[in-house]
């Protein structure tokens, strides 16, 4: 078991109000958590690195509260994503660690969402940012969600450090008319449609 050791988090929040269009009756609120966390690993070629995953839930489901609340609450959640930015001494296989532990802390939170998280990641200098896809929480076909948001800090990730990201939506993106699923037709069967 590793510690987690946290230098510091990140909140971002949008308030999208039109992109041109007419303005809608509440603008959509889009936004980010990042976390910047000691990679344990960073330097060496480690074989057994599983067991941090474990180690990364509590801080997971930490972050999920804390965007969700930043964006109104559990229940206005439509859509999420998930990433991570691996600082140079590390490898993309330490950001994959992030994949259970932060969207399972989205799922855990949001109740009964069934859409696979969407995620994205990479290693990255200092100011490295990173696209953060976005899709429903319960359908990855509803069109209207698919989204990315831009996430990055000016002093991380250091060398040895992880950039943990979990990012959320309140709704479809302003304007959209790129048809396809409706969110309101979701049969909510297996998470696509």
């Amino acid at each position: 078991m590793h510690k987690v050791i946290l230098r510091k988090t990140v909140l971002a929040v949008e308030e999208i109000f039109h992109e041109g269009g007419p303005v809608p009756d509440t603008p959509l609120l889009r936004g980010s958590i990042m976390a910047i966390i000691k990679n344990p690993f960073a330097g060496d070629y480690v074989n057994e690195i599983e067991g941090f995953q474990d180690d990364l839930k509590p801080l997971g489901l930490e972050m999920a509260m804390k965007l969700a609340a930043a964006l109104g609450g559990a229940g206005e959640i439509e859509g999420y994503g998930k990433g991570a930015i691996i600082g140079a001494a590390g490898e993309v296989e330490h950001g994959a660690l992030w994949h259970a532990p932060g969207g399972y802390a989205m799922r855990e939170l949001l109740g009964d969402a069934k859409a696979i998280v969407p995620s994205t990641k990479k290693v990255g200098g200092v100011g490295a940012r990173l696209d953060v896809p976005l899709t429903h929480i319960n359908a990855s076909y509803v069109r209207s969600h698919f989204d990315a948001m831009e996430v990055g800090c000016n002093d991380a990730p250091k060398a040895d450090e992880l950039a943990v990201i979990l990012v959320m939506s309140t709704g479809a993106r302003i304007h959209n008319r790129a048809g396809g699923l409706a969110a309101a037709d979701i049969k909510g069967e297996d998470g696509l449609r």
